[in-house]
């Protein structure tokens, strides 16, 4: 046992050096620690400052990086305004729209649709305005990698600055993503958490190699003053973990020693959108548009809108002007714009009003999808399932 002992520690301090032997030593003879954790983040300073990207840090966080000022001047007049031409719909349509909606209900009678007159039909242009702004946003962050022999470029030639770097967009209002390695980053340093060794001490045993047997619970001895056959008595079985060397291949290097830093570029190109709908006095509750489509009046799309003009109904034009404004404001600073479109949409809403049985009742037919809402419908009923 002395040998095998004697042996184990020269073995570990070839490992770990003389410095570290003593710990090790330690957590051989004493009880195994719940857990030893090294360095979960590789320090600042290991990292070489790289002109042009003195913010980035490793796992990102360090902030989008603006942009160059834009290569395509911003439009210099409003396009022409189109001729705003608002569509409404016929009796026959919406008595045909109440009875699908009325047929979809298990518990209401159709006497009303067959039965009930129309006595008047009212049309209300509710539009609703969209503008979509998609644009390129870059990011970087210091990234690791097990050292397998890759090149290593650093100090080479000066890297690229952010927005050097090529890269091949999507089609428009299409969301991506892609990371790219920055050229000539790329060095080799020792790995922080194994501090270049490629192992680290085990953490279920603490670096000791076993621990307390399960079976008598380090005392040696079953219940009968029978010697443990588990661990022959010695009250400690080896680390299945570690197979009893004590240490394991370190997770961030692989066992390979060292790292290879370089910087990734992480390229996001987004859609961000906004609407406004105006309001209108049909009765309608506003949250019931949101359910349908509408019929497309006017569509705008270049690398920079100019707000509309002209619309009849002054609300949406206040909008499109805030809206644009707003855009330019929150995201030309962080991001590089590539595309915009307006559009605006009529969201037709007709207030249908009819008697039936003498009395008045109304109901609505709206969006592109003749979408019915009904709530004081007169002729429900209570079913119940037997």
């Amino acid at each position: 046992m002395l040998i095998k002992k004697h042996l184990l520690e020269c073995v570990l301090i070839v490992l770990f050096g003389l410095k570290n032997y003593t710990v090790i030593s330690h957590a051989m003879a004493a009880a195994p620690a719940t857990s030893i954790h090294g360095p979960s983040a590789p320090p600042a300073n290991m990292f070489d400052t790289v002109p042009g990207y003195e913010g980035t840090i490793a796992g990102g966080g360090g902030g989008y990086l603006p942009p160059p000022p834009p290569s395509v001047p911003m439009p210099e007049q409003a396009p022409s305004s189109p001729n705003w031409h608002i569509p409404s719909i016929s009796e026959d349509q919406a008595r045909d729209s109440f009875a699908m909606y009325v047929s979809s209900k298990c518990c209401y009678s159709s006497d009303p649709v067959k039965e009930g007159v129309i006595t008047s039909m009212e049309s209300f242009n509710t539009y609703r305005y969209r503008l979509e702004t998609f644009m390129e946003s870059r990011s970087t962050e210091w990234s690791q990698k097990p050292y397998t022999g890759q090149p290593v470029d650093a100090g080479v030639q000066p890297a690229p600055g952010p927005w050097q770097i090529a890269a091949q967009p999507p089609a428009f209002f299409q969301e991506h993503k892609q990371t790219i390695k920055v050229p000539y980053t790329s060095s080799v340093k020792n790995c922080h958490v194994c501090l270049g060794m490629g192992r680290n001490p085990c953490t279920t045993c603490a670096g000791a190699g076993n621990k307390v047997c399960w079976v008598c619970n380090g005392s040696g001895y079953r219940q009968s003053d029978d010697r443990c056959m588990h661990c022959n008595g010695r009250g400690r079985e080896n680390c299945s973990s570690c197979s009893g060397s004590g240490t394991r291949q370190c997770d961030t290097c692989h066992g390979k020693r060292q790292l290879l830093d370089f910087i990734n570029h992480i390229l996001k190109w987004s859609t961000e959108k906004d609407e406004f709908i105006a309001q209108d006095s049909s009765g309608l509750r506003v949250e019931n548009l949101g359910k349908v489509s509408g019929k497309e009046l006017f569509k705008d799309a270049q690398y920079m809108v100019y707000p509309v003009r002209g619309f009849p109904d002054v609300s949406v034009g206040q909008a499109s002007e805030r809206l644009v404004r707003d855009h330019q404001v929150k995201y030309a600073q962080t991001s590089l714009i590539l595309q915009q479109r307006q559009t605006i949409e009529l969201i037709p809403i007709t207030k249908v009003n009819y008697m039936w049985k003498g009395k008045p009742y109304v109901y609505y037919v709206y969006g592109n999808e003749f979408k019915v809402n009904a709530d004081d419908y007169p002729a429900t009923c209570c079913c119940s399932v037997m």
